[in-house]
């Protein structure tokens, strides 16, 4: 008798290993690429991670740094990430490979999970450099952002519609964070950057050094428009870096996956987004924008099946 307890206790141990185990490989466990470490899309791409792995029982999200949009479609068509923020236009070019991302052929398995928040470009130059419009960035340093990043391909875009190119100035290729070391120390005379407001980098550069936004507008937006419909005027306010109030153009900054990740998992996440907006806000400003009447802003290219299950159950689709 006392054998044949013995077993079955070893057997019943077995079982309970068997099962948590087999609990533990149903946890998804997902890798979201963002952006450059003192971006928005980092920042608040930790927050929505967070929350989903707090709020969804077998769903666990890392976000990661990266060298944003570009990038982040190449991780997810390359399988090394799950989920990515990443801007509107850039999406609509890595799905069907053209404009800037041409090279990489068409990423037809890349989709939209939900449009998240508008992202204003920004051009920023120290007041010493003596630039207030795009022309004066003849013969300047000037930072367009991550080579092959969001910001960098809204630089060119602007450039062009301004009649200038990369043969016009110095290029620089960094960060936020490093382009706002550089612009202190007197190395580089501006900096675009695509980000929600404010930006983190930017706001700390104005605390130690003079600087000037310079408008994206008139002709410039106008023409900015015409070439490119996903672009939107908008202002960037003296409230938000305490210098003179210019007139900008702005983006969307867009949720997506690719068609594999699975349905229910990616219904989960959409709804959880949607339905937590408070646990969003109480970690980052942005959590603010992110509401079912925006979450289809700005997105030209197809939904996951998940996110289309919960928009269909919203009475949105």
């Amino acid at each position: 008798m006392k054998k044949l307890i013995a077993i079955l206790m070893v057997l019943t141990m077995a079982l309970s290993f068997a099962a948590c185990s087999g609990a533990a490989s149903d946890v998804h466990r997902l890798v979201m690429v963002t952006g450059g470490d003192a971006g928005t899309y980092y920042a608040f791409g930790g927050v929505i991670a967070n929350v989903l792995t707090e709020k969804i029982d077998n769903v666990e999200v890392t976000a990661t740094t990266s060298g944003a949009s570009a990038a982040n479609a190449r991780s997810l068509n390359n399988k090394e990430a799950d989920l990515a923020i990443l801007q509107n236009d850039v999406l609509q070019y890595a799905v069907t490979g053209t404009e800037t991302m041409a090279e990489d052929g068409a990423m037809e398995s890349l989709c939209a999970v939900a449009s998240l928040y508008p992202e204003a470009v920004q051009l920023v130059a120290t007041k010493a450099s003596g630039i207030t419009t795009i022309a004066d960035l003849k013969g300047k340093k000037v930072c367009v952002g991550d080579q092959g990043s969001g910001s960098e391909v809204n630089a060119q875009q602007v450039l062009a519609a301004a009649g200038l190119s990369y043969d016009d100035f110095d290029v620089q290729y960094l960060s936020f964070s490093e382009a706002s070391t550089a612009m202190q120390n007197g190395t580089v005379d501006a900096a675009f950057a695509t980000s929600a407001l404010p930006n983190s980098a930017i706001t700390e550069l104005a605390n130690y050094t003079d600087i000037v936004v310079v408008p994206i507008d008139g002709e410039v937006a106008d023409n900015l428009i015409a070439s490119y419909p996903f672009y939107a005027k908008t202002t960037i306010g003296e409230d938000v870096y305490g210098v003179a109030a210019a007139d900008s153009v702005a983006m969307m900054a867009i949720l997506a996956c690719t068609k594999d990740l699975d349905e229910e998992v990616v219904y989960n996440i959409t709804k959880t987004i949607f339905e937590n907006q408070d646990a969003l806000i109480a970690g980052h400003a942005r959590g603010n924008d992110v509401t079912l009447d925006s979450a289809f802003d700005g997105v030209t290219v197809e939904y996951h099946p998940g996110a289309v299950k919960y928009f269909t159950e919203k009475g949105l689709m």
